[in-house]
């Protein structure tokens, strides 16, 4: 791949961010796709380049691309992160995540740049609730089922590259990313700080995680003549339970006292649609709503990513553990803890 030029969209993003520098350590010319607002703080290295894309319009974004083609000709590898994770209306993920998949797909055939591969970051959540009660691992032969608008967005753009004809897709489904940089499990470590670790509902949870660099390896594997139109789960292979993530934040702080909260479902649904409907009239999204009480009601979490190891030869080289502490280290010196 050493001096391949590739596209990361959403590189301003916590993932997007991460699979920039992996194309550096590549050796490869990378391109950070973003917005003209999108901070560049993750963005620092001076090798990296910028590509202002705006992909809620197809008109401009094709105007975009033009210009970028006849200065600086096309990428051979695309990948394609830019997304949305929270919206104030529903809708929003439509436009946010199939639309604007849609319509850069399509700029990018019309003016004939499609790359050598495309990969596109989705998400394990398509499959909704599967093998509650078995708990086995949810494998490509299963059928999508999501139940949030946010699965939904994503099912529908995994559907819509699978139809076009010899477009050089891979699809990754990563199950819980985690890393420095992150926020959303960042909560979960500043909960525990202040002595609290909730959990949602009494019946079994079984969890998998993906650290950030280990999803940057599997991604770049996507190069391989193998992973051409091919849909991966990526985990890093265990499976945890859900106090193990607050058990190993909790060591990386020193082991401060901890009270455990667990939360009824019932009482969790109520939660949401209140925090929901304020933030709504407030206008803006909010962390906890209906969609994200069906996530956390989420028993397995199990996926099969024996295909990315056997075809790609994907090796996680962080369990949780591992991952955790050199989180919590980042955490600790960038002051968010």
């Amino acid at each position: 791949m050493e001096g391949k030029k590739v596209l990361v969209t959403g590189a301003s993003g916590f993932i997007g961010s991460f699979l920039v520098e992996g194309g550096l350590e590549r050796g490869m010319q990378a391109w950070a796709g973003v917005r003209r607002t999108s901070s560049r703080k993750y963005l620092q290295d001076k090798r990296i380049r910028f590509a202002e894309l705006n992909f809620g319009d197809k008109q401009v974004l094709k105007e975009q691309l033009a210009a970028h083609k006849q200065e600086h000709d096309g990428w051979d590898y695309i990948i394609h992160c830019a997304g949305v994770t929270k919206c104030l209306h529903k809708e929003d993920f439509d436009k946010g995540n199939f639309q604007a998949t849609v319509n850069f797909v399509e700029a990018l055939k019309e003016l004939d740049m499609v790359p050598e591969r495309f990969m596109y970051i989705s998400s394990l959540s398509i499959f909704g609730t599967i093998h509650e009660d078995t708990y086995q691992p949810i494998c490509e032969q299963d059928e999508a089922q999501p139940n949030t608008a946010y699965g939904v967005s994503k099912l529908k753009s995994e559907k819509y590259l699978q139809s076009l004809t010899d477009f050089p897709y891979v699809i990754y489904r990563p199950t819980g990313v985690y890393g420095p940089r992150e926020r959303d499990y960042f909560l979960m470590a500043q909960s525990v700080k202040q002595h609290v670790d909730f959990a949602a509902g009494w019946k079994r949870q079984e969890i998998t995680f993906i650290y950030v660099k280990d999803l940057v390896q599997a991604v770049y594997l996507g190069a391989k003549p193998e992973a051409l139109r091919r849909a991966y789960f990526v985990s890093d292979g265990q499976v945890y339970e859900s106090s193990t993530f607050s058990d190993l934040i909790k060591k990386e702080l020193g082991n401060p006292w901890l009270v455990r909260i667990k939360c009824p479902l019932c009482l969790l649904k109520l939660i949401s649609i209140i925090a929901e409907t304020g933030a709504g009239w407030m206008g803006k999204p909010s962390t906890l709503n209906r969609d994200k009480y069906n996530i956390m009601k989420q028993r397995n979490w199990q996926c099969d990513i024996s295909p990315l190891v056997n075809e790609l030869g994907f090796r996680p080289e962080y369990l949780l553990e591992r991952g955790v502490k050199e989180t919590i280290a980042w955490y600790k010196e960038e002051k968010w803890l």
